[in-house]
């Protein structure tokens, strides 16, 4: 016992060395014998430093260095623990689950915290503990939670109704009941990925964001094949401000989705219609109407359209369909 205990000291002064290298003249000086003097306030121990020299340390580091200087005194772990708002805990491939379950009390002013992984490791009860104390939280990435449950979004609802960004994307999981009933709680987000979520993402799902979610600007509705036009035209009509949407693999759209998108939302920016094969000439030809579209990707393949006075059109086919105005400048993704 003593043995472990020696070694966690050992590690906690490691990890407390590193920070201070990087604020005293690059690691050429530390915490001697006689201590370090800054502007007449002498260092003799790691509790002596000013929680805003502290801070200023710390913002130097990653977050597993953060941590572990989290708990080298008591001191500490309240300064971080209090000005911390920022955290990513993706480097974890083991244990992630306990990590958070054990950090979240601790770090309550989180507001963007990055939980993405490589392999399934959090469960419902992390999510669970994460709402109970992080209030603050706006911008939250569970991507690839293939564990995770209905429980975690209904948890999300309830505990974090700030979010504006939100990353669930392969969490195949989640129904279009539970997100539902996210988006009626949820209703600052504004910026949302999907991808992949094939049960969540649904007409009823949309048709609720489009309700709830006004604000919305980014959507990523990615090979959820299980949208359809009367989904899209819900955003359309219910989102406005939509800049940005993903409809890559949605393979059941149709031309009255796009012409919806194209009528509604005058601020979109970037459409995604890769291998939605039920897209014809008759939404290719709304377009040059809406000169405000910056970025189209149709289909499979990219030609960039020449810098000509006339920029071209093509339709599924690959054949030339019309031409528009110089002012037009989509980037068109055809399917030759």
């Amino acid at each position: 016992m003593a043995g472990e205990v020696k070694g966690r000291r050992e590690d906690l002064n490691l990890y407390s060395e590193k920070p201070m290298m990087l604020a005293f003249d690059g690691g050429k000086s530390g915490i001697g014998a006689g201590g370090v003097e800054i502007e007449g306030l002498v260092i003799t121990e790691w509790k002596d430093i000013p929680m805003e020299l502290l801070l200023r340390i710390v913002s130097l580091v990653d977050d597993r260095t953060l941590i572990m200087a989290s708990g080298v005194c008591s001191g500490w772990r309240d300064a971080i623990c209090s000005g911390l708002t920022h955290l990513c805990l993706s480097w974890c491939k083991n244990n992630m689950n306990n990590l958070v379950l054990s950090l979240a009390p601790k770090f309550t002013k989180l507001q963007t915290l990055v939980l993405r992984q490589d392999k399934p490791q959090l469960e419902d009860n992390a999510v669970e503990t994460i709402v109970s104390y992080c209030h603050d939280l706006q911008d939250l990435d569970l991507s690839k939670s293939f564990k995770l449950s209905d429980l975690s979004l209904y948890a999300l609802a309830h505990g974090s109704p700030n979010l504006t960004k939100l990353n669930i994307s392969g969490c195949t999981a989640f129904s279009d009941v539970s997100l539902e009933y996210l988006t009626e709680f949820c209703r600052k987000l504004k910026f949302l990925n999907l991808c992949g979520c094939v049960n969540g993402a649904t007409d009823r799902a949309l048709q609720a964001i489009g309700r709830n979610c006004s604000q919305l600007q980014s959507l990523n509705l990615g090979w959820c094949e299980n949208v359809g036009d009367v989904g899209v035209m819900s955003l359309a009509y219910g989102c406005p401000d939509l800049r940005t949407l993903d409809l890559c693999g949605c393979v059941c759209i149709t031309d009255d989705s796009v012409i919806a998108l194209a009528n509604r939302c005058p601020r979109l920016r970037s459409l995604c219609l890769y291998y939605c094969r039920n897209i014809t000439d008759r939404a290719m030809e709304a377009f040059p109407r809406y000169e405000w579209l910056l970025e189209l990707n149709f289909r499979a393949l990219c030609l960039c359209c020449p810098s000509t006075p006339h920029r071209k059109f093509y339709s599924s086919s690959g054949t030339l369909s019309r031409t528009c105005s110089s002012e037009f400048k989509a980037t068109v993704h055809v399917n030759l």
